[in-house]
């Protein structure tokens, strides 16, 4: 069997991944060799700093770099361009001429590296509340849209003031809703990712409905087959004309839930001397039963892809006859 092709968005992004932790790694050794390479002047200060540059920006593409494979690609991407400014921004104060992050100019790279900055670590902060975006609870669905609606204004109320140079935010109240977006944000992104968990495991540990079969029919034994569209179970065949089965030869091993026109589990009809005629010399019968499948919603989704157009019972049978032909 050959393995799946890798789609180019995916090899991308693996690609990507490899290079950041290889930088961060990079990075890492520069700062250690920096620290203990003997004295600590102006140059290993700026291979320190570039060190921490380095490894904020690695963390922030993670994060991005998350969802580039999701329908909000869009985003990842938008943070990834955020995060590449603010590295550069930042790479540029650490070692343009002049002391630590005072490089020349009036203020532009700064103010640049500040939006950027807050841009960035806003995006990511939401690409990883976005990987929840599957989830079907309609409260983590609305606390989702809730907490990024909430990032968004802390985003927009903090680059305000800087790229204003300060016109925007001198007063007490923007301050104070801004403290307001800020605990709800907070509150998001603790509470979401709890409450999702939870009523995911619930999902998965809770009762689930069982296979009833309806009033006067057997319950049928483990490994009976579902019979396909269109067949009558025990109830549905008032006049008792069920599908015949094939009778076993004496040589054949019975199969595994064969159910004998008495109605005892195990006798399977046309196995063993003189079962022919005790049904009077006619061929043996079989009543078909009717199995209800929980199935989660993955296997719904592979059931559906794998039916070609035809139903779902007939497709289950096929699938199950299949694996128990391979067996």
């Amino acid at each position: 069997m050959t393995a799946p092709a890798v789609s180019p968005v995916r090899g991308a992004r693996r690609a990507m991944i490899v290079a950041v932790v290889a930088s961060l790694l990079v990075a890492s050794l520069c700062g250690i060799v920096a620290l203990l390479g003997g004295g600590f002047g102006d140059l290993q200060a700026r291979i320190v700093a570039t060190t921490l540059v380095v490894a904020a920006f690695g963390t922030s593409a993670l994060c991005h770099l998350a969802v580039v494979t999701r329908a909000v690609r869009a985003l990842g991407f938008a943070g990834l361009a955020a995060s590449v400014v603010a590295a550069a921004s930042a790479l540029w104060l650490v070692w343009a001429d002049g002391e630590l992050f005072e490089g020349a100019g009036d203020g532009s790279v700064l103010k640049t590296l500040l939006v950027a900055t807050i841009v960035a670590i806003s995006l990511a902060h939401a690409n990883l509340l976005l990987l929840l975006a599957g989830r079907r609870a309609t409260v983590v669905r609305v606390g989702l849209a809730t907490t990024l609606g909430a990032i968004a204004v802390v985003a927009t109320m903090l680059a305000l003031p800087v790229l204003t140079d300060g016109a925007v935010g001198d007063s007490e109240w923007y301050w104070r809703w801004f403290g307001v977006a800020g605990i709800v944000d907070a509150l998001g992104t603790i509470a979401l990712p709890v409450l999702a968990l939870v009523l995911r495991g619930r999902r998965r540990t809770g009762p689930t409905p069982s296979a009833v079969p309806p009033t006067g029919s057997a319950v049928p034994p483990t490994g009976s087959a579902v019979p396909p569209t269109g067949s009558a179970s025990a109830d549905q065949d008032p006049a008792g004309t069920a599908a015949p089965a094939r009778a076993a030869s004496p040589s054949e091993p019975a199969p595994a839930g064969a159910t004998a026109p008495s109605g005892v589990p195990g006798e399977v009809p046309g196995a063993g001397a003189g079962a022919g005629t005790a049904a009077g010399g006619a061929d043996a019968e079989a009543t078909p039963v009717r199995i209800v499948l929980d199935l989660p919603a993955d296997l719904v989704v592979h059931l559906d892809a794998a039916a070609g157009g035809e139903a779902r019972d007939t497709t289950a049978l096929r699938v199950l006859r299949n694996a128990l032909t391979a067996r």
